[in-house]
């Protein structure tokens, strides 16, 4: 620790997740002095990845942390299994690879040519998302008659996984689709792919919630409705799911497809979602000169007032640094402090208090006992095998938590892994199930969920089987609000306990969203604090994230190998 205390670091950043990483990375060519330090013994924070072994030591973790920590209420449950099941057991702990992130990401995300500009994609490999499917069946009902429970349950020996047509050319080869609702759909597909007609259509129908103005515009009703707002990945019931929100989501979705190849417009990484991506920035750190050091937090910063800026006091002087004390007792000097709410909690308050707002999600992921490789056709001719796709339950198809109703419901969403991410052994698959729903039961409904899901999948000769499931719920710090332009928005929250003429103090990156797709502003945020942070070399710093290949290395694969 000498070593440290010796240093006056340029940037101290806190957290190895995927925004602290990404700055990481951005920094890694800045020639600036930059120590990354994580309280927790793994790489990759809220976005981390585990073995068997590594989610049970995280669930103890997690129960008994004595400081704030964005997780709680975490269980594993190893799920007994009939012995007379032919099925796949659960395999050895790192055969496994469960990831707490197992975000989509959109061919049209900023991150991907960032990862190119920047080399290390080289070391990342990313995996298509193939189908989406929607589940087709309207749950029992309580409190019916005897004619209308007979009929429910009738209909639910129909039930049925149906594809979601996310495309021109799957709503035309939809069989099942009348004529007049083809056209329908077509012109809800012309209009958010249309990015030049949507200022029109938000200022007249913005705050018009999805199905009423799919409903009332182009007479599509309740159940092509769903799958419309399925494409959009909205947490919310679709009664509270505006035109202003559906639009740019559908247009996103729509205008993804074919970029990477044909037929699918989503990918995810390889060997643990977004942890493997930030563990790739992280050694692009490193290699950059970036000093790494796990299991050490932080106690507490002290950032001295500052003086006004003037031509005399362009550098900030060591003795006007801000000190942070770290667990064990030592201390270092830093210019700026950068971290996320979640991992700079307590240290200060000023900026989440006033422009973030907090949102808990119940999470449950559950490893199958078999690959379900119904749910895995290449999404067309010519593609590439998917290794993910993404499953709905619309509103209705399960019955509500108690004192819930139907209309209360948001879509549940799956999203699911085979064995070629590498997150688990050939012949399994892994489900991960979220809900911003709160309510006590909320765990207990999204495991039914899964179930009645499993009980829908054709094609299984043996019964698929849930061997292992991890729960657990997590606090999302979010923006408050949508400031008026991208600009104000990657901006918001960046800086907190010192204003624009000061040199040095406390960064805010932004935690990700709950969202079950990256969001471009997680990277906008990053280049924002990446300016602040950066803004005494003014235009020689250079442009963000684009990096030559390092002179006498072939590849970024190379520099991990010297």
């Amino acid at each position: 620790m000498e070593s440290l205390k010796d240093t006056a670091w340029n940037v101290l950043i806190y957290g190895t997740g995927l925004p602290q990483s990404l700055l990481a990375l951005a920094l890694s060519r800045s020639g600036k002095s930059v120590l990354h330090l994580d309280h927790n013994d793994y790489y990759g924070g809220a976005e981390a990845a585990f073995s068997l072994q590594e989610a049970t030591d995280w669930v103890g973790q997690v129960n008994l942390a004595s400081k704030p920590t964005p997780f709680s209420a975490a269980s594993i449950t190893q799920h007994r299994i009939d012995e007379g099941s032919l099925g796949p057991r659960l395999g050895f702990s790192r055969a496994y690879s469960i990831s707490l992130s197992p975000h989509l990401i959109y061919a049209r995300s900023n991150l991907v040519p960032a990862l190119v500009s920047s080399k290390v994609y080289r070391q990342l490999e990313f995996l298509a998302v193939g189908s989406w499917w929607i589940y087709d069946a309207k749950e029992e009902r309580q409190g019916g008659s005897p004619e209308e429970e007979e009929a429910s349950t009738i209909l639910q020996d129909q039930k049925v996984l149906r594809k979601i047509p996310g495309s021109r050319e799957d709503v035309f080869a939809d069989k099942s689709i009348d004529l007049r609702s083809t056209r329908s759909l077509m012109k809800v597909l012309k209009l958010a792919a249309d990015a030049g007609a949507h200022s029109t259509v938000i200022s007249e129908s913005g705050d018009q919630s999805w199905p009423d103005f799919l409903a009332c515009r182009y007479k599509i009703g309740s159940k092509l409705q769903a799958p419309l707002q399925a494409l959009t990945l909205s947490p919310a019931p679709p009664s509270r799911t505006s035109v202003a929100y559906a639009i740019p989501q559908m247009h996103r979705h729509l205008t993804s497809i074919g970029i990477f190849g044909p037929g699918f417009g989503a990918v995810v990484p390889k060997w643990g979602g977004l942890a493997e991506i930030a563990q790739v920035a992280c050694r692009a750190g490193a290699v950059g000169g970036g000093v790494y050091v796990l299991k050490k937090g932080i106690e507490s910063i002290d950032v001295p007032v500052q003086p006004p800026a003037s031509p005399t006091t362009a550098e900030t002087t060591d003795h006007l640094l801000p000190t942070i004390k770290l667990e064990g007792g030592d201390e270092v000097k830093a210019r700026w402090i950068i971290g996320t709410p979640s991992t700079l909690h307590g240290f200060s308050d000023e900026i989440p208090k006033q422009q973030m707002t907090s949102v808990e999600v119940t999470h449950i992921t559950a490893i199958i006992s078999s690959a379900l490789t119904y749910l895995f056709p290449p999404p067309a001719e010519g593609s590439p095998p998917p290794a993910s796709t993404v499953a709905v339950l619309p509103p209705g198809t399960i019955r509500p938590p108690q004192s819930l109703s139907f209309a209360d419901m948001p879509a549940i969403y799956l999203i699911i892994h085979s064995s070629d991410t590498g997150e688990c052994p050939e012949g399994q698959s892994i489900i991960y199930a979220s809900t911003a729903l709160s309510h006590p039961s909320v765990s207990q409904f999204l495991s039914s969920a899964i179930e009645t899901f499993l009980s829908a999948v054709p094609g299984e000769a043996i019964s698929p089987d849930i061997l292992w499931t991890l729960a657990y719920k997590q606090q999302y710090s979010v923006p408050s609000s949508s400031p008026p332009s991208d600009t104000q928005k990657a901006h918001a929250g960046v800086v907190a306990d010192h204003d624009s003429s000061q040199r040095c103090g406390i960064l805010h990156l932004h935690d990700l969203s709950p969202s079950l797709a990256l969001e471009d502003d997680v990277l906008k945020n990053v280049r924002a604090v990446w300016e602040h942070a950066t803004a005494d070399e003014g235009n020689s710093r250079g442009a963000f994230m684009q990096f030559e290949d390092r002179v006498g290395f072939g590849s970024e694969d190379d520099e991990d190998a010297q």
